[in-house]
């Protein structure tokens, strides 16, 4: 039987194949959306993710026969466990191949190097925070992947199940169709919210005119979602971080912002055309996925994808995420959208799920986060 070696990643051309393993793995799958390497290497860098500098991190690759068979990384994040008081470790950039030694292998690191590291669990697939790529795909592999929202072969969440993780919580996904025309109902209740507040709603035509709100968005983002599974703060520096990756993707026109008339965000939503179809003809790279934008590849898609919607604490529940709705709707039916995606939403998180009702929609993804306790370890829900 053929040895499975485990190799850290020690340097930046190791850091490169460990990016791009995945773009190995499903080549030619059409469900797959590939990773843009650079990007990737930025994300996983210290040198340029300042996320990093407040983690613990190692990322591994697997060897059989001196081809790469897989991949995983073991994130210990100290904000994580300031913040909510458990020690608990995270994996993530997991891939590998229809193999479940080569599985048992990578997880038997993993969890090693966390308990060597004084973890009591691990949990997982998540990234460094929530902005990054999180959850396994355990249903609706028949789908196109989102540029956020990863594919994985169905395979592995037997492998992974069967060394012991469990389900820890789940995310759904939802494809919405576009009508002809705003919904009157939901029309009503923007007009009316807008008025009764004295809102004021915000579009774009240049993404700069959106950037002096961006303090305050991320200001609500960690108030809203503070007490959420395994939330980690949004500090400025991050935040800047992620917008600086993303800025050349962003459409203003799908941005809207809601403010009150002293120019306080009470709302926020962000959109953005499908570029699932771009980054599969870019192949996972950086310039060539520039051109096909260049050239607006992006603009002959009939899919928007719904990333972040946010209600300012003391707004909640008053109507405010129907005026968001219109406002965006508005826009994505004027640009000949026929489809949207929800990207994913916590499955608790009723207050999101419930924006499509005025839609014909169907749920048609999901993805889970498992954990695992160490035996060696005591849980600190033990001990309450």
């Amino acid at each position: 039987m053929n040895t499975i070696e485990i190799k850290p990643v020690k340097n930046v051309k190791d850091l490169q194949q460990f990016v791009a393993f995945p773009n190995i793995l499903y080549k030619g799958d059409p469900h797959y959306v590939p990773v843009i390497v650079e990007d990737g290497i930025v994300t996983l860098s210290s040198k340029h993710n300042p996320i990093i500098k407040d983690c613990k991190t190692a990322y591994w690759m697997a060897f059989r026969d001196g081809k790469m068979v897989g991949r995983i990384a073991g994130i210990i994040n100290n904000e994580f466990i300031y913040k909510w008081g458990k020690r608990y470790a995270r994996f993530g950039w997991m891939d590998f191949i229809d193999d479940p030694r080569v599985a048992a292998k990578l997880f038997e690191t993993v969890e090693n190097w966390a308990i060597q590291n004084g973890m009591e669990a691990i949990n997982g697939p998540l990234g460094f925070t929530d902005l990054d790529t999180s959850g396994l795909l355990i249903k609706g592999f028949e789908y196109k992947a989102t540029i956020l929202g990863r594919y994985n072969y169905p395979y592995y969440q037997k492998y992974i199940e069967d060394l012991g993780y469990r389900k820890d919580a789940d995310w759904i996904e939802y494809q919405i169709d576009i009508p002809d025309a705003m919904p009157r109902k939901l029309e009503q209740i923007a007009h009316y919210v807008t008025q009764r507040h004295n809102l004021i709603p915000h579009t774009f035509k240049n993404i700069n005119e959106a950037f002096p709100y961006v303090n305050q968005i991320f200001d609500i983002v960690n108030q809203i979602y503070g007490l959420v599974y395994g939330y980690v703060p949004i500090t400025k520096e991050i935040g800047d971080f992620y917008i600086s990756r993303y800025k050349y993707l962003l459409d203003p026109e799908l941005i809207s912002i809601i403010t009150d008339r002293a120019d306080k965000v009470i709302a926020f939503g962000v959109a953005m055309p499908s570029y699932s179809d771009v980054f599969i003809k870019s192949k996972g790279n950086m310039l060539r996925l520039k051109w096909l934008l260049f050239k607006g590849e992006h603009k002959k898609t009939d899919t928007v994808d719904m990333y972040y919607i946010g209600v300012r604490p003391g707004y909640i529940r008053k109507g405010i995420s129907s005026v968001l709705m219109y406002e965006i709707g508005e826009k994505i039916i004027e640009r000949g959208y026929r489809y949207a995606e929800s990207n994913f939403e916590y499955e608790s998180n009723f207050a999101v799920r419930s924006l499509w009702r005025h839609f014909s929609h169907r749920q048609h993804k999901c993805r889970r986060c498992y954990q695992k306790y160490f035996l060696s370890s005591t849980r600190s829900e033990d001990s309450i």
